[in-house]
């Protein structure tokens, strides 16, 4: 894996944006430190948070169907090169090498793509605010607090507890999230399902 650290400057450059908090969905409580929602949101999108770097072509995709769902001010020249930048291993974004052909066809996919529909994203429930000041052990028990109100743990709540750790760069295991949701290691796991299982595997590879 690529230990180069992400190139942001010509993004910044450009004006691109990369994060973007729900726009229409209404948080259940707002807090100094954030926002919960209890029934989930899918508007929340925050490309580069982590030290997880795009190594999959799926993953590739979806990172440029977001830059262009979340820049509609964009030419098709600039998204073109906005693209090349970012697969160019050496400015610390991919892991992988893309040919001209691939990167071309992947654009043209991604230009067709109807911008009335927001792009597939993960459901989020707690949502922290940039520089809001908590290390990881607070925003943890934060997202414990929240996410494992109800008597009965469920796949949701075990979700965002995972996504949570790999924002943070933490390798997720069930002893973790057991701890954030102060249950039993055995009651995570009667929880999950085998997709759960598949994207701790996923998410723990890209770190």
């Amino acid at each position: 894996m690529s230990l180069l650290e992400r190139n942001t400057k010509y993004l910044i450059s450009k004006q691109v944006i990369w994060r973007q908090n729900p726009w229409s969905d209404i948080p259940t409580k707002n807090y100094e430190w954030g926002w919960y929602y209890e029934n989930g949101t899918h508007q929340c999108y925050s490309l580069f948070a982590s030290k997880a770097k795009i190594n999959t072509f799926k993953s590739l995709k979806w990172h440029m169907y977001v830059l262009w769902y979340l820049n509609p001010q964009l030419n098709p020249s600039d998204f073109e090169m906005i693209v090349k930048h970012i697969c160019d291993i050496k400015k610390g974004f991919i892991t992988f090498k893309v040919s001209n052909h691939i990167r071309q066809s992947m654009i043209l996919d991604v230009s067709l793509q109807d911008l009335e529909r927001p792009p597939p994203n993960r459901l989020r429930k707690v949502i922290f605010r940039d520089f809001c000041g908590l290390n990881r052990s607070q925003k943890m028990s934060i997202v414990g607090q929240l996410v494992g109100r109800s008597k009965k743990i469920n796949a949701d709540d075990v979700y965002q507890c995972m996504i949570d750790l790999n924002d943070l760069g933490e390798k997720i295991t069930w002893s973790k999230i057991s701890k954030s949701l102060d249950c039993s290691e055995r009651t995570i796991i009667r929880n999950i399902n085998n997709e759960l299982k598949k994207e701790k595997i996923l998410l723990n590879k890209q770190l």
